[in-house]
């Protein structure tokens, strides 16, 4: 039993049904914020953006939270600026691209394949004077619509004018993929297995092939109630890093994956749930540490697909937000170790580096005409 459990905090979490929701789901159904004393309320939500909402006006105290969000409410992006901070990461990896099994003529074998498949379907549509494909992602500012974008780009595939990209909630993207509204999506998992599982769908290339160990979500609060609660924002963080560590182990996937299954939860199969568990880290290789070389990443790609503008100071928006110091704290009160603070990232598709400290000339190397055309 932890010395923690006379706090007495009564919390109100979001979170969105996916399998990277797992740390809140499985912190609250294993105890895990029982024995920090806290008392958690879980608020399934349906979109992004109402995530983003509720925690802004204090009606969620924290949320499960793509990573890019705490950043774009902090600048302002898509509304009134709200400060808000990442002490924790939930995940690395566990998206992909599906693709509707009508787009491809054939069978692929690699995400490369895809990428050139695609580009080719994408050339045809365009000379018989067709409507281009649509994409739909999870929100605007996700790396769900980075990944797609880098992906797309890297095969010659213009975002911007070869695609249409849409937004739709993550458990609505097979249906809508199966009722012919969507061409593909990027989203969490595990809607691209249910796809598949349906027979409407085709991975095409997970999150992994584009960026190895990229991150996925964060834990988001905002600035003044992780200032006004700092000991009630420990006890989460240890809770939240201990049932990281439970989802991670192998040994617990079987039964995670039917926690996830419940209504209240994902609400899918858990057999689907476990078969698309496998690449989602949860804690292992230092999942959790909220790295602001992972945040500058992202704000770079906000300015390179203009949601942004340049000239932005990325290396200190990404330290103001991501927050290790807070992450340390609470790893070295359960005898974890402090994060690691890479300044360079590798392990793109397109084989570039991205340093944190040259941000802001990453994000201008890629030209603003976007790549050449499918």
């Amino acid at each position: 039993m932890s010395a923690h459990v006379s706090l007495g905090a009564e919390l109100r979490l979001g979170f969105v049904p996916l399998n990277d929701a797992a740390p809140l789901v499985v912190a609250r159904e294993k105890g895990f914020f029982r024995a920090e004393g806290l008392g958690v309320e879980l608020s399934r939500e349906v979109s992004w953006a109402t995530i983003r909402d509720k925690v802004a006006a204090g009606a969620l105290d924290a949320a499960h939270m793509l990573s890019p969000i705490p950043i774009a409410c902090t600048l302002g992006l898509g509304g009134e600026p709200q400060p808000m901070i990442a002490p924790l990461a939930l995940n690395l990896n566990g998206s992909a691209v599906t693709l509707a099994r009508r787009l491809l003529p054939a069978p692929v074998a690699a995400a490369r394949d895809a990428a050139t498949a695609l580009a080719a379907v994408i050339a045809a549509r365009r000379a018989a004077g067709a409507p281009p494909p649509t994409f739909a992602v999870v929100f605007p500012y996700s790396m769900h619509n980075y990944l797609l974008r880098y992906w797309l780009a890297n095969a010659g595939i213009d975002p911007e004018q070869d695609v249409r990209i849409t937004v739709a909630p993550p458990s609505r993207m097979a249906g809508k993929l199966a009722a012919g509204e969507l061409d593909g999506f990027c989203a969490g998992q595990p809607w691209n297995t249910l796809a598949v599982d349906q027979g409407v769908g085709v991975i095409a290339t997970r999150a992994s092939e584009t960026w190895r160990d990229g991150p996925e979500k964060v834990l988001g609060v905002t600035t003044a109630w992780a200032e006004r609660r700092p000991e009630a924002l420990q006890a989460l963080l240890r809770a939240v890093l201990r049932a990281a560590a439970w989802a991670d182990a192998p040994d617990n996937r079987r039964e995670l994956a039917q926690i996830l299954s419940q209504p209240q939860y994902v609400g899918v199969d858990g057999r689907l749930i476990e078969a698309s568990l496998p690449e989602t880290a949860f804690h292992r290789g230092g999942a959790n540490a909220p790295l602001p070389a992972h945040a500058g990443w992202a704000l770079s790609q906000m300015v390179r697909w203009g949601q942004a503008p340049g000239g932005l100071d990325i290396a200190a928006v990404a330290r103001r937000v991501y927050r290790p110091d807070l992450y340390d704290e609470a790893a070295a009160a359960l005898g974890l170790p402090p994060a690691a603070f890479p300044e360079v990232l590798d392990g793109f598709v397109d084989g570039r580096v991205f340093r944190l400290e040259a941000a802001g000339a990453y994000a201008e190397s890629f030209p603003l005409s976007r790549p050449a055309r499918a």
